[in-house]
């Protein structure tokens, strides 16, 4: 690909991206491309279809936050990283959220691939968790699947229903949880 379709095809990605993460997937596509600086038939010779379009937004999406995940560990120690991917995790799931009709109906019909979602974010929580446990601010004794399973259930608990400060407060929750007796301080207005 030339770099100049490079950056179009990145544009059209991030505007889309912006777009589903403050409203919908109904979005129009004419509105994308105007917002991306293209015309409609640049974004239509990179996404032939809405859900191509979806689907590239979902996966550039998806390959960000787990990709995040090294870069986090080097800057931060792991309870804090931990923390910080949770909040990068809860971004993509408001993009997500925006396009979820269109992931839906493209999955159950075949027409998006259906993404290794779940497998990839817990090979990111193990990595978090396993240097953890090394630094001994994470249990070693948590299996990362079940730190997804806590990390969706947050998720989908507060889906229609909640703020994003009850939503932080029971991250901030999950991440307590995950520390060892020995390293913990109880949140804070906590005495237990």
């Amino acid at each position: 690909m030339r770099a100049d379709a490079r950056r179009n095809r990145e544009k059209l990605v991030a505007v889309a991206r912006a777009a589903f993460a403050a409203a919908d997937d109904t979005v129009a596509l004419e509105t994308v491309a105007r917002e991306a600086g293209v015309g409609i038939g640049t974004l239509y010779r990179h996404f032939p279809t809405r859900e191509a379009l979806v689907e590239a937004v979902y996966t550039a999406e998806l390959d960000a936050v787990t990709a995040s995940v090294p870069t986090l560990l080097d800057e931060f120690p792991p309870e804090v990283a931990l923390r910080a991917w949770l909040n990068r995790y809860a971004a993509f799931i408001a993009t997500k959220r925006g396009m979820a009709e269109t992931l839906r109906a493209g999955w159950a019909s075949g027409r998006i691939t259906t993404p290794s979602t779940r497998e990839r974010v817990t090979a990111g929580i193990a990595a978090i968790l396993a240097r953890g446990a090394r630094t001994g601010t994470l249990r070693s004794d948590v299996d990362p699947d079940d730190v997804t399973a806590m990390m969706l259930g947050v998720f989908l608990s507060t889906a229609a229903s909640s703020t994003p400060e009850q939503t932080g407060r029971l991250l901030d929750l999950l991440v307590y949880a995950l520390r060892p007796a020995s390293a913990v301080t109880p949140p804070e207005g906590r005495r237990d």
